[in-house]
């Protein structure tokens, strides 16, 4: 499966509307609402007043209609094939007309059909009236005419209440959805109330996807699942922005084996999905188990019976696990999330709940000696001890009183008051290794620079040699002494806990701004030392670069320990007698080492260049 990304965000999606990204069907694309082909728009033109004052007319009788649509050029074929239109009817270019009435109509279904014949014969006798109700639309899915229910899909509303839309979206997200990765997905169906009929305006669109998992190899099951939903569900807005039907759509993403199991096991949901659930699209899995459950094939086990049966009997142990739950849940998440806080700002990434007890214990009380035992222990008990032992079922609700929630409450509290010095702490011991790697940064550079390794030898030499002379401001210097001053400081409050601790909030503001400006300080010394040495190195290779020009050439000659030629990107340098091609690494190399040398013309390959280039002058 390749890697697709499609955009949820608005302004893609009403872009691809405006460049007509219409998802295609076996039966050519859906028209988007307000929007259709230039044939129907002027066949729309020309009948407008007629199929409106068709409308008029039906509705007066039938003021319960639920919808009624025009159905587009492009599915009329199908629908005269599946209605068994005569040819010669079908050569009359027909204008087929849906019309969509209530299920409790159903019995007056051939006297309304010949009702709207006579109202749409008064109008336009190429008026093709087909009528169904919801129930008549359902059974194309379940006889697997899916093309047929794609065709009346595609309406064209002229009046809708619901329905039109509603089946609209679906089958252009099935449209979507099949298109990227067609091979995966078993069955696409609707359910819920749409197809139970209890749908308003107000009911989302339950949609259930089945994902064909029985050949997986690469990847394990679930990131296949997560990774089939999010494309599926990035899908949701393109389809209700294309069918004009908004927050409707409702996906929920099965993979076959585990939809298996679930059904073996009689849940609820699963039994529901199939009872309720019309395909918009099978591959032959979903009617066969739809056809069983009728036939009272799929039941649920004996166990699965008394598990169903005893729910009502343990109303009380519900009510207690809950509140069990809640308050486990609660302290858990409540010490567990500004732990992993504290641990990512000490520089370490979060892992799992037994990593991060362990870390915890590890670095801040074995390894910093930053807290006191107590506190570790106190993290174990609650996400170790409790949380984890109630999540692999060691331990029950019935198992842990009141006064036990309580005392693990006071000790989460102790642990987040406790917490919140300990970050104090790891801020003013990330200052400590904050400066001594700004310090041992900047003085390194420039006692590799000076030859020095003294922070006193260091500091004489950069005054004589940088700021005497000229190369740097005065103020540089001054800045260096702050930084190692202010090193100087924060070593010593390190080997003075105590003394440091009576004056902890202050000295550590005042601290954390000292490094913040030595950080500034060195920042800037550093570049300046960079750009120093790159203008160093450049004039070393002025030194050493000269010019030649004769009357048809120009080239750049180094004299170096051999001599370079380098003309139009190409580097050549002289080997006996002649000129052989070379890298610019072997260029760079002999630069380097030639600098702060003398450069001396090499006459000997001043004779060899006039035997290549004739004439020439040698310009500095």
């Amino acid at each position: 499966m390749t890697d697709h990304k499609p955009s949820s965000d608005k302004n893609s999606v009403e872009q691809n509307l405006s460049k007509n990204y219409i998802p295609k069907t076996s039966l050519g694309q859906l028209p988007i609402p307000n929007q259709t082909d230039q044939e129907m728009k002027k066949k729309m033109e020309k009948t407008q007043k007629e199929i409106e004052k068709f409308k008029t007319n039906f509705l007066k009788k039938y003021k319960n209609t639920q919808a009624i649509g025009i159905i587009p050029g492009q599915a009329s074929k199908k629908i005269e094939e599946e209605y068994e239109i005569s040819e010669d009817d079908s050569k009359r270019e027909l204008l087929h007309i849906l019309t969509i009435i209530p299920e409790s109509q159903y019995k007056k279904i051939g006297e309304i059909k010949l009702e709207a014949i006579k109202i749409a014969k008064e109008i336009n006798d190429k008026f093709w009236i087909h009528i169904l109700t919801p129930i008549d639309f359902w059974n194309l899915g379940l006889d697997s005419k899916f093309e047929v229910m794609e065709a009346l899909a595609m309406s064209y509303p002229i009046l809708d209440k619901g329905f039109l839309g509603s089946i609209r979206v679906a089958q252009i997200h099935k449209s979507l959805v099949l298109k990227k990765f067609e091979k995966y997905v078993t069955s696409y169906v609707v359910g819920g109330s749409l197809t139970r009929g209890e749908t308003v305006k107000t009911s989302d669109i339950d949609v259930f996807i089945v994902i064909d998992d029985t050949d997986v190899k690469r990847m394990p099951r679930m990131e296949l699942k997560e990774k089939l939903r999010g494309i599926i569900y990035s899908y949701i807005q393109e389809a209700e922005a294309i069918s004009g039907v908004k927050n409707k759509l409702s996906p929920q993403i099965y993979l076959m084996t585990e939809f298996w199991e679930a059904v073996k096991d009689a849940h609820p949901v699963m039994f529901s999905f199939i009872r309720d659930g019309i395909p918009l699209y099978d591959r032959g899995a979903f009617l066969p188990w739809k056809s069983l459950l009728r036939m009272g094939k799929i039941k649920p086990s004996p166990e699965a019976i008394d598990m169903f049966m005893s729910s009502g009997d343990k109303i009380k142990d519900i009510v207690n696990k809950k509140l069990f739950d809640i308050a486990t849940l609660d302290l858990f998440w409540g010490v567990s999330t500004p732990t992993q806080g504290l641990l990512m700002l000490y520089g370490q990434a979060p892992g799992n709940v037994y990593d991060t007890v362990k870390a915890f214990r590890e670095t801040f009380v074995t390894k910093e000696k930053l807290i006191e035992k107590k506190y570790a222990d106190i993290l174990d008990n609650i996400a170790i001890k409790h949380f984890k032992a109630m999540e692999h079922g060691k331990i029950k609700p019935g198992d842990i009183k009141g006064e036990q929630i309580d005392k693990l409450a006071k000790d989460a509290q102790d642990y987040i008051a406790r917490l919140k010095d300990l970050r104090e702490q790891i801020e003013k011991r990330i200052q400590e290794k904050s400066i001594e790697q700004i310090y041992e940064d900047v003085f390194k550079m420039i006692g590799n620079f000076l030859n020095k390794k003294s922070e006193n030898t260091i500091l004489k030499e950069f005054d004589d040699k940088m700021i005497k002379e000229g190369k740097f401001p005065p103020r540089f210097l001054s800045n260096l002494q702050f930084i190692a001053k202010t090193y100087e400081e924060i070593a010593k409050r390190k080997t003075n806990t105590k003394k440091a601790e009576k004056k902890k909030d202050n000295l550590t503001f005042k601290q954390s701004q000292k490094v913040d400006q030595a950080r500034k300080y060195a920042a800037e010394i550093t570049n300046a030392l960079m750009e120093h040495t790159q203008r160093c190195e450049l004039a070393s290779l002025e030194k050493s670069r000269f010019k030649i020009k004769s009357h048809d050439a120009e080239a750049e000659v180094f004299f170096l320990k051999d001599t370079f030629l380098v003309q139009q990107n190409q580097i050549q340098k002289i080997s006996k007698d002649t000129l052989i091609k070379t890298t610019p690494k072997e260029l760079s190399s002999q630069i380097a080492e030639h600098k702060d040398k003398e450069t001396k013309i090499d006459y000997k390959s001043l004779s060899i260049i006039h035997k290549i280039f004739g004439e020439f002058d040698l310009i500095y």
